[in-house]
């Protein structure tokens, strides 16, 4: 991540300025929306980004496509906000973190879940219910395949991680065996 300070400050003032889960779609989609185009288009980006374009320009070009993608006016006013303190690259990395800023604002704990296969519905549930008893606020899983996992789960919260993977118990117990192999020397 480029900056995750600033990723993670327009993400929650994001969160911020919508009202309500209907809005957050809506807003979200058409910054979405936008964010396809600018990355499908070289063109594009140089034109809403480039210190080498004139600031009026950059702004007509933005005012243009947001037009022609029919981008709503809370959406337009926050990508306008993102252009004019030249954040416009950090766009991918903010429409990563909204669904997280959303559930921080909703006051739920995200963790990205890694599994080698995917989770069946009922062992997310089961998997949500134990980590919302343990933190006694509702909990957001955003699953993840990781096909390096042989077995087991890998949980992220922010910067924490729970290993509970196959890969990670024999590596604590390969650590614990290395230390006890140390003390007997």
């Amino acid at each position: 991540m480029k900056n995750p300070a600033l990723v993670k400050k327009y993400a929650r003032a994001f969160a911020q300025a919508v009202a309500d889960e209907r809005e957050f779609a809506a807003v979200g989609a058409d910054v979405r929306a936008f964010l396809e185009a600018f990355e499908a288009h070289a063109a594009l980006q140089r034109a809403v980004v480039s210190p080498f374009v004139n600031a009026r320009k950059r702004q007509a070009v933005l005012g243009e496509v947001l037009a022609r993608l029919g981008t709503g006016p809370k959406a337009g006013r926050f990508l306008r906000l993102l252009q004019r303190h030249k954040r416009l690259g950090l766009l991918p990395e903010i429409v990563d973190a909204l669904p997280e800023a959303w559930s921080e604002r909703l006051g739920a704990v995200t963790y990205e879940v890694a599994s080698a296969v995917p989770l069946t519905e009922a062992q997310r549930g089961r998997l949500a219910r134990g980590l919302e008893a343990s933190e006694r606020r509702p909990v957001r899983l955003v699953p993840r395949i990781d096909p390096a996992l042989l077995g087991g789960l890998a949980l992220r919260k922010g910067h924490i991680v729970y290993d509970a993977s196959v890969e990670g118990t024999l590596a604590a117990l390969r650590e614990r065996l290395g230390r006890g192999t140390q003390r007997s020397s």
